[in-house]
Parts: C-alpha cells; sequence; structure tokens
C-alpha cells in the first residue's frame, strides 16, 4: 500500500483542507508532515444528525479529522506549540466534533514555546523594513532552535527535572540575545509538567506507527502545510517559511522512504495569492485584484490578513511541477474567475527582451521581470451548482485545457464553491 500526498504548489491557502476533506473519506490515517500552527485551512461539512453546515476552522492538526473513521498524525518535522494543540482539540470537540483516540503526535517532534512567539516578533522588528511578515507563531525561532541543536521535542517533555534544566539555560540564551523581556519561565516550567500529563497519551513513535498502518495495509494520506514557493529552499527566501514543504518533507518530516509515495496531487488556485513580503509578478493593484480578493474571501484563516491576488502564474508552477513531481492537480477556487470577461495567465518572465529559463532565485531579478500574458475569453456564468466536468462552460473548459497542457499534468479535481460538495471530478486524460 502507498501514500498519498497533497501539497500546496503555490504561496499556500489554494484550498488543501478542502481536498483533504474529500480524500480521507477513503484512507485510515491523515498525517502533517511540517510546519505548525502557521498554517490554517477552512472546511465547512455537514455534521450531527441535522447536518447542519459548520465551519471548521484547522491549524495544527490534520484537516482528515473532519472524517469520524480517519486518525490524524502530528509528525516529527512539524513543530508542535502544546497549548494551541489543546485549544484547537478542545474547539473541534466543542463543535461536535469527536476526536478520541484519533491524534497523536511523534515523540521526536519539536516544541513551540510562548517566548519563541515573543522572539518571532522581535526579529520581525529587528528586520524593519525588510520584515519577511511571519505568522508571529513562533514557527521560525522554534525551527531555528531545532537546526542549531539547541530546541526540545516532545519526549523531553517526560522527564520533568531534565527539561527544567533545558528550559532554562535555553530561555537565558534568548535574553542574552534579545535583551531581558517580560517572560515567567518558572511558570511555564511549572504549565508544562501539567501539560505533560494531558499529553502524554497523545504521544507515539510516529515512524514506527506510520509503517505498521502500512504494514495493515492502511491508508495514508499526507496534508502539506503552506506550499511549495514558500520552502525554505525553493520558495522565495527569505520570504519563506522555515521548513521543507515539498516532497522532500514527506519524506523526512514522517519517515517514510520516497517508493512508498504513490500519487502526489498539487492543489493550485486558479489565480494567484500569497501574504507577507516579498515579489509578486503577476500582482494586481488595480480592480482585477480587488475583485479577486472580495469574491474570493482572500483573509488569513489563522491571521485574518488579507492576501494579496494576482492573475495565475504557470512559471510558478512550472517550478513548482519539477520539485514535486505532481500526478495530478486540483484546481480550487475556479468560480472566483465567474464574473470576468476576459482572464490572464502568466506564461514567461522576461528580463532585458530575454526569457529567463526557470524561476530566479535572486528576488532583485525576480522584482524586475516582465510578464508575458495569454489572455483567455472569461466564461460569465456561474458554475458553484455544476457537478459534473461536461456540465462546465466551454471557455471554462479552454482555460482548464490551457493550464494542463502548458504543465503536462492533469486537473482531475476542479473546485467550484466554498462546499465540500462543491468538487468536480475530472477523470481520465489531459484535455487536447
Amino acid at each position: 500500500m502507498t501514500v498519498t500526498v497533497v501539497l500546496g504548489a503555490q504561496w499556500g491557502d489554494e484550498g488543501k483542507g478542502k481536498l483533504v476533506d474529500i480524500l480521507s473519506a477513503d484512507f485510515d490515517v491523515c498525517a502533517r508532515c511540517a510546519g505548525g500552527n502557521n498554517a490554517g485551512h477552512t472546511i465547512v461539512v455537514p455534521v450531527g444528525p441535522n447536518k447542519v453546515k459548520t465551519t471548521f476552522a484547522f491549524h495544527l492538526l490534520p484537516s482528515g479529522l473532519v472524517n469520524p473513521k480517519c486518525i490524524g498524525v502530528i509528525g516529527s518535522g512539524v513543530v508542535v506549540h502544546v497549548p494551541s494543540f489543546f485549544a484547537e482539540l478542545d474547539d473541534l470537540e466543542k463543535q461536535g466534533l469527536d476526536c478520541t483516540d484519533r491524534i497523536f503526535l511523534s515523540d521526536r517532534a519539536h516544541l513551540v514555546f510562548d517566548f519563541h512567539q515573543i522572539v518571532d516578533g522581535l526579529k520581525e522588528v529587528e528586520l524593519g523594513g525588510s520584515s519577511i511578515g511571519t505568522t508571529k507563531k513562533g514557527i521560525g525561532p522554534a525551527y531555528s532552535g531545532k537546526a542549531s541543536r539547541s530546541g526540545l521535542r516532545i519526549h523531553h517533555l517526560f522527564d520533568h527535572d531534565t527539561f527544567a534544566q533545558k528550559f532554562r539555560k535555553i530561555v537565558e540564551g534568548r535574553f542574552k540575545r534579545y535583551g531581558h523581556f517580560e517572560y515567567d519561565t518558572e511558570g511555564e516550567i511549572a504549565r508544562y509538567k501539567i501539560l505533560a500529563d494531558r499529553l502524554r497519551p497523545y504521544v507515539v513513535d510516529s515512524v514506527v506507527y506510520i509503517h505498521k498502518a502500512l504494514a495493515a495495509k492502511k491508508k495514508v494520506l499526507v496534508e502539506g502545510a503552506n506550499a511549495l514557493m514558500l520552502d525554505l529552499d525553493f520558495g522565495t527566501y527569505p520570504f519563506v517559511t522555515s521548513s521543507s514543504t515539498t516532497i522532500g518533507g514527506v519524506c523526512t518530516g514522517l519517515g517514510i522512504p520516497p517508493k512508498l509515495i504513490g500519487h502526489t496531487i498539487g492543489v493550485i488556485k486558479a489565480y494567484t495569492t500569497r501574504v507577507g513580503g516579498g515579489p509578486f509578478p503577476t500582482e494586481q493593484l488595480n480592480d482585477v485584484g480587488v475583485h479577486l480578493q472580495e469574491i474570493g474571501r482572500e483573509y488569513g484563516t489563522t491571521t485574518g490578513r488579507r492576501r494579496r491576488c494576482g492573475w495565475l502564474d504557470l512559471v510558478v508552477m512550472k517550478h513548482s511541477c519539477l520539485i514535486n513531481g505532481y500526478d495530478s492537480l486540483n484546481l480550487t477556487k475556479l468560480d472566483v474567475l465567474d464574473d470576468l470577461e476576459e482572464i490572464k495567465v502568466a506564461v514567461k518572465y522576461m528580463i532585458d527582451d530575454k526569457e529567463l529559463i526557470g524561476f530566479p532565485a535572486d528576488l532583485d531579478v525576480l522584482s524586475k521581470v516582465d510578464v508575458v500574458y495569454v489572455t483567455l475569453p472569461g466564461w460569465k456564468a456561474p458554475i458553484t451548482a455544476i457537478t459534473s466536468f461536461g456540465d462546465l462552460p466551454d471557455n471554462c473548459k479552454k482555460y482548464i485545457g490551457f493550464i494542463e497542457r502548458f504543465l503536462d499534468v492533469p486537473i482531475e479535481w476542479i473546485g467550484v464553491g466554498p462546499g465540500r460538495e462543491s468538487m468536480v471530478r475530472k477523470e481520465g486524460k489531459m484535455l487536447h
């Protein structure tokens, strides 16, 4: 039995959670491999005997938990803020989602503490005008601690005296680096003694857990966090997250070898959005950008920040496809384009009348590119109620076909609205 992977293909916020929710009905395990509670997936599903439409906001927990038979696993590549873990779990339970015996954490996952969140803000202030635009959730400082081998992992919580000793040393180090900010070190140590007791039943060796599940022919779904263009190595560095958001991060974040990955789905919005700083070649600071923002309700699940919006960028997507090797794509929020007379798609970057080969590493170069667009006709019709690919307007199909042919990857899933039911499946070959 192989693993199916869902990854963000642009700058995040593509709607991965909805696809994971739909797919997880047929999976036994849904696992997170990277990131922390800076991720944000919103899912709208009917709950209870009366099928009341309920909106669930996932941040740290795998969104496959919406399906009552699916078990969630948080892998060793994730960084975990334990109070947020329990707050999110409690919120889901209050909304009618029973997660009893359905969520487990890797004992190797690194911990995010409140001092990391304070330091996150201090680092942004230190950067001044070149602020990266982080979520201030402490993710970057926690990964920094991991890379410098000074972090604490979940298993450290269960030897309280050693944990306390290490914790004090780390906080003292932060005071030396940033000055003495307000922080109750001893209060935190006492708080984590209580949290450790509550956390213990959720903790497993996730490598053993997932490999046992696979050996028992269980179906495993991996839910990526963030997206390719926010990857520490291949994204628009330094305007990126601090983890590996690629297919490589799936292997390192869960301890599974590449040969066990069967099908990889890239989730791509029908236009482009991003949050935070950094060059954005197809950004539309005009009526089109406002239309995409308002009709697409482009506000962050985790932060509430307005997202920057622009036309679909197939240069970005080509870069994304090369690295992640998608077997198929999920094109989301296609209905946001319903009212547009024409739709532009970026197909080339030019500098001094020369086409760039690949996506540039240098952001100074990226900020100067001239974007070459292809203009396609809009369909000027609502598609939210459509349930079959054949019923989509012709110009809508042409837009889908253009993307497929350019990327040489089939679009398997098409999001036509916010609800769970608003997803059209297109099986078979690419359009020609």
